[in-house]
């Protein structure tokens, strides 16, 4: 299903979520601030002509550029307003009928070097109806009337924009004595009139008055909130207004969140140059595939027509060649990205706003937690965060992220502090995982460096080249690959205490710990030094990886939120590790991690300590403070859900392989998700199908996660080929690389350039 004139649908047609979010049919309205609404404004000028529902409409726009101003002054007179700081001017002239008056205003803009606004709103019939007391003498005089400013408006259309407000409905019930003649039967008549004369003779699309229709929607659904059964409630209005802003300021703005009126971004030169490369691939693979073809057809068994026997080929298959599989995945890999692309960067499919309600979280937890036991599975061995279990732990994880992505729920602070513990727990597990590999094996090579960095980076490379992001935009893959950088650089630094160098002697133990502290202390001075720690990633070229707008104050602030938990984990696999090899702890299948007794008291410990965090962080008022004690505070959640699910002898033995799969491609769901699940950059939700809500998210969540799991096999599949055992081969891998990333940061820089 095509998009379409997203601005056309942003005019037209729409529905509540709710009772007061607005969402336009295919596309997502921006909320605009004011600081946002000046900017885009400045030195324009902006007039509304009509009656009182107009001056309504003006007072609600005016208060997007200046919340102080009051609806005060002559209700049957011209109201100006002005802002100096950004040259705004907003003009309302009241014109309650289109009449001679109106044209004659409206002509004096068309003639001589007059100054025209930059915006033009009209809109007026319910003054008509009750003086003439709804006679159709009164509808012919009005078509006569705007049959004659149509050519008018149609050329001020050429070099401004033009909206003709359609009249909204009434709540007869509601209506005065005064006005009880004013019927949607009366009113419909005069909008039909309005939309069938507007643009009938203009024949240059760009010379087209706009229709503002989405405003009777509205009013359909709220004039029974009215005050007098003919004005709007406050909230429509300021719906109204907030339609007016998108359809004017989205394409000079373009706001992430707001795809409504946004033209589709031109390719950069990175962008083509990828698209070449991906293309060439398709050729080269399709070209291998079709001589292997021929070669199968030359060398496969034939029939002896004399013996009747089958003669086997001479020529045994070969193996498929390196070249063929780095073709074959590149074939995979530009098919993906092309749908990534049309799914988020060209206007082909559908974009819709978030709209959290607690069912639409909730329920899909539970259906996911009942799926997740029911694939309850025996585990291959017994240790403490074994290989299935941190699989598992991932999996659910990620799903309960999705979900909260998916159903806006990062706006109710409850949930948003539970996500941030499992994002939490996912650096806890980084710290842990890598700290156990490092201190059990002591391998410290570059080839292990090499196949982390790759695994971990490669499909955020890809879409940063594909999608025309910056690397710091996917913030998650930043900050678990620095962390590892720094986890290898605490434990590959002289001197190099590895677990079978510290069974030797226990003071290494103490040098660990040494370290551990300086780690610590680096960490703590960091978090409070904001200007140390931005020193550090402004230089060139970390700047262009941690930059996001201009700065890496973002950066900053994600590092900072998470700061202390993967210190946490190195801590808690440098205690176990040491309990292991001590064997003070029981691991065999069905025992307890410590004796009945402890394993009792720390039970308790842990679930108090579970329901203690979920008490505090729901009963949080403020983001801003309840972040600032988060780093400190999330590790308890985290051991406490880790004991939990380890001392029990039958829950440590036991897993979900439901969750188990997921956990194996949790990050490339993570990064997927941006783009073909999520749209406009996880601001809002993709439509493959429009007007089936429920459908189209299973069909949008099947592709999704097919398409994450094909990415993981292509970058697993890559990493041997581009990051070899042979240190050679390697280092001229590296280069290579090295070569690629400094093509890659040049022609960023010509791009930059361009743009400014």
């Amino acid at each position: 299903f095509k998009g379409g004139d997203t601005c056309e649908y942003l005019l037209s047609s729409g529905r509540f979520l709710g009772e007061k979010v607005w969402q336009p049919h295919s596309c997502m309205m921006h909320k605009y601030k004011n600081s946002e609404a000046k900017n885009c404004l400045v030195d324009k000028h902006i007039v509304f002509i009509g009656d009182s529902r107009i001056r309504q409409l003006f007072y609600s726009f005016v208060k997007l550029i200046n919340p102080q101003v009051k609806e005060e002054g002559n209700k049957h007179g011209n109201i100006p307003f002005e802002d100096k700081s950004s040259s705004i001017k907003v003009d309302f002239l009241w014109y309650p009928e289109v009449n001679g008056s109106m044209r004659q205003r409206i002509k004096s803009w068309t003639e001589g070097s007059v100054a025209k606004p930059h915006i033009i709103v009209v809109g007026a019939a319910t003054w008509s109806i009750k003086i003439h007391n709804g006679s159709n003498e009164a509808l012919t005089q009005y078509k006569i009337n705007i049959t004659s400013i149509a050519p008018l408006l149609e050329k001020l259309a050429t070099s401004s924009d033009v909206y003709w407000v359609l009249q909204d409905p009434v709540c007869e019930d509601m209506l005065s004595d005064s006005r009880k003649m004013i019927t949607n039967e009366k009113i419909d008549a005069y909008n039909e009139a309005a939309v069938r004369i507007l643009n009938s003779s203009s024949r240059n699309s760009k010379a087209k008055v706009k229709v503002f229709s989405v405003s009777k929607l509205i009013a359909q659904e709220t004039i029974m909130k009215s005050a007098d059964g003919l004005h709007l409630p406050e909230s429509s209005r300021d719906t109204n207004a907030m339609i007016l802003m998108n359809v004017y300021c989205n394409k000079i703005t373009k706001p992430i969140d707001g795809s409504c009126c946004q033209p589709e971004p031109p390719l950069t030169l990175i962008q083509k140059l990828a698209f070449c490369f991906f293309t060439l691939s398709i050729i080269g693979y399709l070209i291998i595939n079709l001589i292997h073809r021929n070669n199968f057809r030359k060398n496969k068994s034939c029939t002896d027509l004399e013996s009747g026997e089958e003669k086997k080929p001479s020529i045994s298959t070969p193996n498929v060649s390196t070249l063929e599989m780095l073709l074959h995945s590149f074939c995979k890999l530009g098919l993906i990205m092309t749908y990534f692309y049309l799914c988020d960067r060209a206007n082909l499919f559908m974009k819709e706003n978030k709209f959290y309600t607690h069912s639409s979280f909730f329920i899909p937890i539970v259906y996911i937690l009942v799926l997740g036991v029911f694939y309850t599975e025996n585990t291959k061995e017994t240790k403490v965060l074994n290989r299935e279990q941190t699989d598992e732990w991932k999996g659910w994880m990620q799903l309960v992220i999705l979900i909260y992505h998916i159903s806006g729920a990062s706006t109710f602070l409850p949930v948003y502090m539970h996500i941030r513990v499992l994002v939490a727990a996912y650096l806890f597990q980084t710290g842990y995982g890598h700290f156990s590999y490092f201190w059990i094996k002591g391998d410290f090579g570059v080839y292990r460096v090499c196949q982390v960095l790759f695994r971990l980076n490669f499909l955020v490379v890809v879409l940063c080249i594909v999608m025309d992001r910056p690397y710091q935009f996917y913030y998650f893959v930043p900050l678990v690959t620095v962390w590892f950088m720094i986890i290898y650089a605490t434990l590959a630094i002289w001197p190099q205490i590895v677990q079978k160098k510290a069974n030797g002697n226990c003071l290494w133990h103490f040098g660990l710990l040494l370290k551990l502290i300086c780690l610590l202390t680096c960490i703590y001075f960091l978090s409070y030094s904001q200007g140390a720690f931005e020193k550090v990633f402004s230089f060139w070229p970390l700047s262009k990886c941690f930059e996001l707008n201009g700065n890496v104050y973002e950066w900053w602030f994600r590092w900072k939120l998470d700061r202390y938990v993967v210190f946490h984990g190195m801590l808690f696999a440098f205690i176990y590790l040491a309990l292991q090899k001590r064997q003070m702890i029981a691991e065999g299948k069905g025992d307890p991690l410590f004796s009945n007794r402890v394993s009792n008291v720390l039970l308790f410990i842990s679930i108090v300590s579970f329901l203690t965090y979920s008490i505090w962080a729901s009963s949080c008022k403020n983001k801003t403070e309840c972040n600032e004690l988060h780093p400190s505070v999330s590790v308890v959640q985290i051991l406490a859900f880790i004991l939990i699910r380890n001392i029990p002898g039958y829950v440590r033995s036991v897993y979900s392989s439901f969750f188990a799969w997921f956990g194996k491609i949790s990050l490339e769901l993570f990064i997927c998700q941006y783009h073909i699940w999520l749209a406009a950059d996880t601001k809002g939700i993709l439509v493959l199908i429009p007007g089936y809500p429920m459908f189209n998210v299973l069909v949008s969540t099947f592709i999704f996660v097919c398409v994450a799991h094909e990415i993981s096999q292509i970058t697993n599949d890559l990493a041997q080929i581009v990051v070899p055992k042979d240190n050679s081969t390697l280092l001229k891998r590296l280069l290579c690389i090295a070569g690629f990333f400094s093509g890659l940061l040049l022609f960023s820089a010509m791009q930059d350039q361009s743009r400014h």
